[in-house]
């Protein structure tokens, strides 16, 4: 696993892709919390991250796609996934290994923006007047919510040779995922508390939770849950190919 690890790794910021996926990231960020009016930190007359928050889960929707696009359908294009297959590891050790790559790319893209939180600290009447918990909960909440999006990303991958189909699967998997759950639930289209079940299947809803500044175990179990899942229809998706 960890061969494969090092591998993709190596792909990764062997090239343009994974620093690119890095300054995307940080340029786009940037752009939306300092620099744009509607949603600039400066412009809100307090110090707070929500405006970060809220963008955020929308660019790792386009970003993280784009990262794992290449992961399988790459190899089941070219037919090096046969090579893959004669290798002393199994089935699940190359996924995980191709998606513990794309998670570490996925999180160094996010750590600079602590640099953000320094900003906002320095920045505050009296310095210091942040709400720490809130922020540290919301980055906990990112960083499992990236998890997710990866492991999307590695099953739309392995379901397609074409990498174009599979960022654009990604993309859909995971702007479903995050917010069409809330949208049904906010029509109206249940009675009583099924509208609130239905929006606890969404990953916003455990996303916001967590940017209370409460790590509940039951948001935890329900990221690592997700991530399980797709990470075993990844599986099943591959080796659907070798029957």
């Amino acid at each position: 696993m960890w061969a494969i690890y090092r591998k993709e790794i190596q792909q990764f910021f062997g090239s343009l892709i994974g620093y690119l996926a890095i300054v995307v990231f940080l340029l786009v960020l940037g752009l939306f919390i300092w620099v744009f009016p509607d949603t600039s930190i400066l412009t809100y007359g307090y110090a707070t991250m929500d405006s970060f928050f809220y963008i955020a889960p929308y660019v790792l929707i386009f970003l993280i796609p784009a990262i794992t696009m290449r992961s399988f359908a790459e190899e089941i294009s070219t037919g090096t996934i046969e090579l893959l297959y004669t290798r002393p590891v199994t089935e699940m050790q190359i996924i995980a290994g191709k998606y513990l790559a794309a998670l570490t790319l996925v999180t160094v893209a996010i750590f600079p923006t602590l640099v953000y939180v320094v900003t906002l600290y320095l920045l505050a009447k009296p310095v210091g007047n942040i709400d720490a918990g809130g922020i540290a909960g919301s980055y906990f909440g990112l960083l499992f919510l990236g998890a997710v999006f990866t492991a999307i990303g590695i099953f739309c991958s392995s379901i397609t040779a074409n990498q174009i189909v599979a960022f654009i699967a990604g993309v859909f998997l995971c702007f479903f995922l995050y917010l069409a759950f809330d949208y049904i639930a906010q029509f109206g289209a249940f009675v009583g508390k099924l509208d609130y079940w239905v929006e606890y299947i969404g990953l916003s809803a455990h996303y916001n939770a967590m940017g209370k500044g409460v790590i509940d175990t039951r948001d935890v179990i329900y990221f690592l849950s997700m991530i399980a899942l797709f990470l075993l229809l990844t599986q099943t998706a591959l080796s659907s190919r070798r029957w």
